[in-house]
């Protein structure tokens, strides 16, 4: 099984996924580290990407996830996926016809408790210059886990658990 774990930066994709994947013990993947430089240094400068700088880095973690998929591999990947489009091509239909290989968890916080989350980070491209405009492309998924991020990591991870049964 692939969880795909998203949300807007500084929502706690990475903390999560990787809480997750260690309490499952699964293999934990980051979207962020399947940019190019040319995106990183985009984003860093505050630029948001467009859909042709978003579609090579779609298109590898599309791979990443076939591949995890074909080697029967249980993955955590945390990945913003935003649009609907997006998460439509990450989820592979013909390869997850059941819907029971790949499944999505979103986190969900409100604008300003991710703006403090992110004014508070160090040492990430993905600065708080850039939030507005994840917020305005978020397309909020109406199918899927929906998690608070207000609540403690740990709370978080074991609702997911709960949730997907595992």
């Amino acid at each position: 099984m692939i969880i795909i774990v998203m949300g807007v930066s500084g929502s706690g994709k990475t903390t999560i996924g990787k809480l997750l994947a260690d309490s499952l013990e699964w293999e934990f993947s980051d979207a962020d580290n399947f940019h190019s430089p040319e995106n990183i240094e985009k984003m860093r400068c505050g630029i948001p990407l467009s859909e042709a700088d978003r579609m090579p880095w779609l298109q590898d973690l599309q791979t990443a996830i076939k591949q995890w998929l074909q080697e029967n591999k249980s993955v955590v990947l945390a990945c913003s996926a935003l649009k609907d489009s997006y998460r439509q091509f990450l989820l592979l239909d013909s390869a997850n016809a059941k819907g029971d290989r790949i499944k999505l968890v979103y986190l969900k916080g409100s604008y300003e408790l991710i703006q403090a989350r992110l004014q508070e980070r160090s040492n990430h491209y993905m600065n708080e210059k850039l939030l507005g405009s994840q917020f305005n492309t978020l397309e909020e998924p109406l199918d899927t886990i929906s998690m608070d991020v207000a609540q403690p990591p740990q709370i978080i991870v074991q609702n997911i658990r709960t949730a997907l049964e595992i």
